[in-house]
């Protein structure tokens, strides 16, 4: 079933249903539910009592788009939610954001709250899903991503977009999903069978690896082979080596890689590499933003009053890249 939902007339939430043909035969998916904005509020209720869980408030003239079909693997349909902003606020950029959760767990709906805020500043926002870990390990859910961009360009007129300003981004493990994407985008790497993997004009990453390689990164992610790291990547840094290095977005940064923001909490394990790639980015010339939240621990961004601030940062970002309005003769 398919729901798409609206402002009528009446200033009322309309929600037009319709029925998809359901195949015989769907394949089994292994689920692991660990990650969800409830548990983590819970883990971080106590420290954090200013913490509000996320409510969501539309506009006149918002709409939602549940459950997208972007692509069918193997008779796995994957799906996209989609977050239009009033079409009078438009600002024709999109942003395609990645769902965290070690490689392994998490919803494109823990996006939700952010993606209806950031809709309601202009931004047409899509919500993937992707194989996880337990379904498919490394690189599947990188390329259903690059999938996903290619979609949302495809879609350009739909969703009132420009297809060359599309950006990715993703928090934690999918911010370091994102990173990578952004950081490949051009090349055959994750192309998926096309040609080429889908060029992003923005990559904002919060909370998400960098480089994998790094000390810091491997004393977190690489303490033995069952952690989520390593069971992504079919093996221990000992194990399969050329894997880490080439899912390290680091390793792929360069003179066309895209604006970047980096978001932080108050640990740098999760940011580990943005010492080394921010550098490379300024000798390039490309923009760049780290904002960082001190004292707020991983996954603070999908609370209220601190989701609404990281939305802040990510528009001031975005919209320092507009393309320059030329005045009318």
């Amino acid at each position: 079933m398919m729901v798409q939902a609206g402002w009528g007339a009446a200033g009322l939430l309309v929600l037009a249903m319709s029925h998809m043909p359901v195949a015989a035969q769907s394949p089994t998916i292994p689920v692991d539910d660990s990650y969800t904005v409830s548990s983590r509020f819970l883990a971080n209720q106590a420290a954090h009592p200013d913490y509000r869980l996320p409510v969501l408030t539309t506009v006149a003239g918002q709409q939602i788009l549940f459950d997208r079909l972007y692509k069918t693997v193997g008779g796995r349909e994957l799906h996209s939610d989609v977050f239009l902003p009033p079409a009078e606020t438009g600002s024709g950029q999109a942003i395609v954001l990645v769902h965290g959760g070690g490689w392994h767990s998490g919803n494109k709906s823990n996006f939700y709250s952010m993606a209806n805020l950031l809709a309601q500043r202009g931004y047409v926002v899509v919500l993937p899903e992707f194989r996880l870990a337990p379904e498919a390990g490394y690189p599947a859910g990188v390329i259903d991503v690059n999938d996903a961009i290619r979609w949302t360009m495809s879609q350009a007129a739909e969703f009132g977009i420009d297809p060359q300003r599309v950006a990715i981004g993703g928090e934690s493990s999918g911010g370091q999903m994102a990173a990578l994407v952004a950081y490949t985008g051009g090349s055959t790497l994750f192309s998926g069978g096309s040609d080429r993997a889908p060029s992003v004009n923005a990559l904002i990453d919060i909370d998400g690896v960098i480089d994998f390689t790094t000390p810091l990164a491997l004393a977190n992610e690489n303490r033995n082979d069952a952690t989520p790291a390593a069971r992504w990547l079919g093996g221990s840094w000992e194990q399969a080596p050329d894997r880490w290095r080439e899912a390290s977005a680091a390793t792929h940064v360069g003179p066309n890689s895209p604006a970047t923001l980096v978001i932080s909490g108050e640990r740098d394990r999760f940011t580990a590499g943005m010492e080394k790639v921010l550098p490379i980015l300024a000798a390039h010339g490309i923009p760049h933003h780290h904002a960082h939240f001190a004292d707020q621990p991983h996954t603070f961004w999908l609370f209220q009053p601190y989701t609404s601030q990281v939305v802040a940062e990510i528009d001031t970002f975005l919209q320092d890249l507009q393309p320059a309005q030329t005045a009318a003769p």
